[in-house]
């Protein structure tokens, strides 16, 4: 026996034994235990990093246990690989992204095969082959006909020389992450997917997750984010009343302005004929918007010269336009209580806004000296609801505004429709093609998969897509007419929501799944 281990030698049969015997090819077995091991499929950037052999060796020692322990296992692979990374790396290298994307598949395939891992390769599948894609298109025809997805006009961070909208993630300091060029606030037409609609399945449905960890369970809850609170009309002359939404409606009486975001129709109005107010508005178009950036930034403001009027005291109220007022969340607009809200605090203190008490601790007194009391207490300074806790407060002031039609209770959510439009070139295409008379039509489901052009002069600057005729022209499905393909891609989240359940059943091509 030689003691010595030859990696080379040994390794290499055993991976060939392995191979010709087809040792971690699974089929239906109802004699043996089923266990699926699954690990977040690769993004095929060209070479295997140690992070990848750590993630990929923890799933294939469980794997090959469970195989040891008789269970019939499944552990598939694949390849993430539609996405920005490849355009990037395709401007690098002079190669279109197809080209490089399936170089590095065959590259890192041979380095996992070389690792020795136990992967059912019958099952390989990746993101950016048409077989695989033409079901997500066909599921987004489907949703479509449901009524579940829908386009809207939508502010997105807009980089103005990559031609592309870029998630929050992707910009730094206000700048692109790969043409460092300053990021706009751009209003822009894109699909969406209607999965508040399930807000409240999703939230209800964590109680079912027996075993799962209490702080991710808070975390999903969290970002759900479900309040119930009111909206309330701010009314304004001779013009449309100003609605704001609030879960603090016990604190009304201590409104002493309002804020609106940047892109808010009632900036826009204000900015016409003012320089000051369309130079901040400039300025918010390229400010970041990620929670931690929001929290942490330095709040600013202007004055619109605008005013309204509380609906319960008749008083008139500043209008402010703020950059910590979003125009995506809620109305764009929120009442401002400096005396019990920090954030309002801190910019009454910057610009000298009038800050007014309406809610102090029940059994002691009232210090503002280090800043808001956000606490629950009870009302003064309040006319007819001096007295009142929270609760009680909260039913008596929806009654009196719902008596003036000037406010109602409301169920909201920190939850957003999922934007799925993407401006990029290498991406699933969306299967909707656009008629002047017929409006966006979903391709018919015998016509999928509308497959992305592989073989494209690649430049960086907006997709190349945009600039063929031979893809974008065609006719409409319904009325035969001139019409044209839509050129957005869909983002990558959605090729990877679902790849776990098409390792499944890839061999199908009659369905999305069994």
């Amino acid at each position: 026996m030689n003691p010595d281990y030859n990696a080379q030698s040994i390794e290499e049969q055993a991976q060939q034994y392995w191979l010709d015997n087809q040792s971690f090819q699974v089929v239906e077995d109802n004699t043996k235990e089923k266990f699926y091991c699954l690990s977040m499929f690769p993004y095929p950037s060209g070479r295997l990093h140690m992070g990848h052999v750590r993630n990929y060796s923890i799933g294939d020692v469980i794997s090959r246990y469970q195989k040891m322990r008789g269970k019939n296992v499944m552990q598939p692979i694949g390849w993430d690989a539609f996405g920005l990374p490849a355009e990037n790396a395709a401007l690098k290298n002079k190669v279109p992204p197809a080209e490089w994307t399936y170089e590095n598949i065959n590259y890192m395939k041979n380095q996992l095969i070389k690792l020795g891992f136990g992967y059912d390769w019958s099952r390989e599948i990746a993101t950016c082959h048409p077989k695989y894609y033409r079901w997500e298109q066909w599921l987004f025809v489907k949703l479509f006909e449901k009524g579940l997805v829908y386009k809207k006009n939508a502010i997105v961070n807009w980089d103005p020389v990559d031609q592309t909208v870029l998630a929050n993630e992707q910009v730094i300091d206000g700048r692109g992450w790969r043409s460092d060029a300053l990021i706009e606030k751009k209003e822009i037409s894109q699909w969406f997917m209607r999965i508040t609609d399930y807000a409240d399945e999703l939230l209800d449905s964590l109680d079912e997750l027996n075993g799962w960890p209490d702080a991710v369970k808070t975390m999903q809850k969290n970002w759900i984010g479900k309040s119930v609170g009111l909206e309330i009309d701010f009314t304004r002359q001779d013009s449309d009343a100003l609605r704001v939404y609030t879960t603090r409606p016990d604190t009304l009486m201590g409104v002493t302005y309002l804020a609106v975001a940047a892109e808010h129709p009632l900036a826009f109005q204000a900015g016409e004929n003012n320089a000051e107010i369309q130079t901040f508005i400039d300025e918010c178009k390229t400010m970041e918007t990620t929670e931690a950036a929001m929290e942490t930034m330095e709040k600013k403001g202007v004055d619109s010269g605008l005013k309204c009027t509380h609906p319960i005291t008749g008083e008139k109220v500043s209008i402010w336009i703020a950059n910590f007022v979003l125009m995506g969340y809620g109305t764009g607009a929120v009442m401002s209580v400096p005396a019990h809200d920090e954030r309002d605090f801190e910019f009454a203190k910057k610009y000298g806004i009038s800050i007014k008490s309406v809610i102090k601790p029940k059994d002691q007194a009232l210090d503002l000296d280090d800043g808001a009391y956000t606490d629950k207490g009870v009302l003064f300074n309040s006319g007819e609801f001096d007295g009142m806790d929270f609760s009680q407060a909260f039913d008596a002031i929806a009654q009196a505004l719902s008596e003036k039609q000037l406010g109602e209770k409301q169920t909201n959510y920190r939850l957003r429709d999922w934007g799925v439009s993407r401006q990029r070139y290498w991406g699933c295409p969306i299967p909707i093609v656009n008629c002047s008379k017929c409006g966006s039509v979903a391709v018919p489901e015998q016509d999928l998969p509308v497959i992305l052009p592989e073989e494209v002069a690649f430049d960086g600057v907006g997709s190349p897509i945009k600039k063929m005729p031979e893809f974008y022209q065609t006719t409409c499905p319904n009325c035969g007419g001139e019409a044209e393909r839509e050129t957005d891609t869909f983002d990558t989240f959605f090729e990877s929501s679902w790849y776990f359940a098409r390792y499944t059943c890839k061999d199908n091509d009659t369905a999305m799944l069994d």
